[in-house]
């Protein structure tokens, strides 16, 4: 199944494009890079700064994924705070 805005969240993460859009906690507002590792409450990216690796918790943000189309997603990490490959059973698709 291609990744499409509509299924993203039941999708693997890793290898996107992604940015925080927004954010509870002012120092992660703004980071982007590529995702390179997720765990049930963190999501690592890869800075395109400077290379390096930020963990940045779910739940505290909300992420805008770069889809393979070239199209953007958005999406609350409270949402997919789960293990990737649990995600599928728990994610609620619309909700």
């Amino acid at each position: 199944m291609p990744i499409k805005k509509e299924n993203l969240a039941l999708h693997e993460l890793i290898g996107l494009k992604a940015e925080v859009v927004s954010s509870i906690s002012a120092p992660f507002m703004g980071m982007k890079g590529t995702v390179v590792d997720e765990t049930k409450n963190t999501i690592v990216i890869r800075s395109e700064k400077d290379g390096s690796e930020k963990i940045i918790p779910k739940g505290a943000c909300i992420f805008s994924f770069k889809l393979p189309d070239g199209k953007s997603a958005t999406l609350d990490g409270r949402k997919i705070a789960f293990r990737p490959y649990d995600r599928p059973k728990k994610v609620k698709i619309g909700v």
